[in-house]
């Protein structure tokens, strides 16, 4: 199982955005939740799920304007599951919690941690995965505006050409805007991120269950 922890950045001193956050995130991505987006603590959400791939786009769209900490944990979770995830727990929500905190002191805003007692070889390849994740996270903070526009469009299915269309620019200009925003490498690490966010889960589930 995967659990997102995620606390708003600056909450003191800056509007509250935890209720429309969890109205959007509940919207658009209710299809892959095990329970509704809940609200923790005043300010933080706690998303639960069990496939890689969506929690990986979760994780992407929660980093992309640095206002949460984003603490992923990935483990084992007791059921049967409560109605409401803020009453959930198990390992993943443990470490999910250890990877939120660890998160406010990166400069990513992101961290990722299975159970402390799993077996180091686990815990060493969660490091790995958290390090390759930071890297499409720092590529991606490198993106300007325009970058992002071109983004959303091939992310709802656009090719570059309709894209370049829907802008009202030209084929190459759009593949300039491509190249400079990075948009192939993510389109192609995203992937492969994910299948080792989904290996890595398997391991903790393996690993939480042997004797």
């Amino acid at each position: 199982m995967f659990v997102i922890t995620a606390d708003q950045v600056g909450s003191r001193t800056s509007p509250d955005i935890v209720g429309r956050t969890q109205q959007r995130l509940d919207a658009e991505h209710r299809a892959h939740l095990l329970a509704p987006v809940g609200r923790a603590g005043g300010d933080e959400l706690q998303l639960l799920l069990a496939d890689a791939g969506p929690t990986l786009d979760l994780v992407l769209d929660l980093t992309r304007e640095q206002r949460w900490s984003v603490g992923l944990g990935v483990g084992a979770v007791r059921t049967p599951l409560p109605p409401a995830v803020v009453e959930a727990t198990g390992p993943a929500f443990y470490a999910a919690r250890d990877a939120v905190n660890a998160a406010k002191h990166r400069p990513q805003r992101f961290a990722l941690a299975v159970d402390g007692e799993a077996p180091e070889a686990l815990r060493a390849r969660a490091d790995d995965v958290r390090s390759l994740v930071t890297m499409l996270l720092v590529l991606r903070e490198r993106r300007s505006d325009a970058g992002w526009e071109l983004y959303d469009l091939v992310r709802e299915g656009l090719p570059q050409n309709r894209a370049a269309e829907r802008l009202g620019i030209s084929p190459a200009a759009v593949s300039a805007r491509a190249k400079a925003a990075s948009l192939r490498a993510e389109l192609d690490a995203a992937p492969a991120l994910a299948r080792l966010l989904e290996d890595l889960g398997r391991s903790a589930d393996d690993a939480e269950g042997a004797p």
